[in-house]
């Protein structure tokens, strides 16, 4: 896997806005609507507070016509990122 350093992946949420929502010209009240979501939880998964579940990428991939994986996929990479910016190396384990 490789993930920048100096900046995070872009969030799954900002690649459905950009490069699904706006070029099909779907709002986010009608696409919420159509896959059975809150209007919160579509809000929160594009500003990127909230994250892309095992259940909601196959959702998106049933109504999207793409992989669930490609949805896994960038949550993962999202949060390994993230997961790597706060982590503090441990000393290595000494075997006597």
């Amino acid at each position: 896997m490789r993930l920048p350093k100096n900046r995070p992946p872009v969030h799954p949420g900002e690649i459905l806005l950009e490069e699904f929502l706006k070029p099909m010209g779907v709002s986010q009240v009608d696409f919420a609507r159509h896959i059975g979501w809150t209007t919160t939880k579509l809000s929160e998964i594009i500003k990127g507070k909230r994250g892309i579940t095992p259940k909601s990428a196959l959702q998106l991939g049933d109504v999207l016509g793409t992989s669930p994986g490609l949805w896994h996929g960038m949550q993962q990479d999202y949060d390994f990122w993230k997961a790597m910016q706060e982590h503090k190396p441990l000393p290595k384990l000494k075997v006597s």
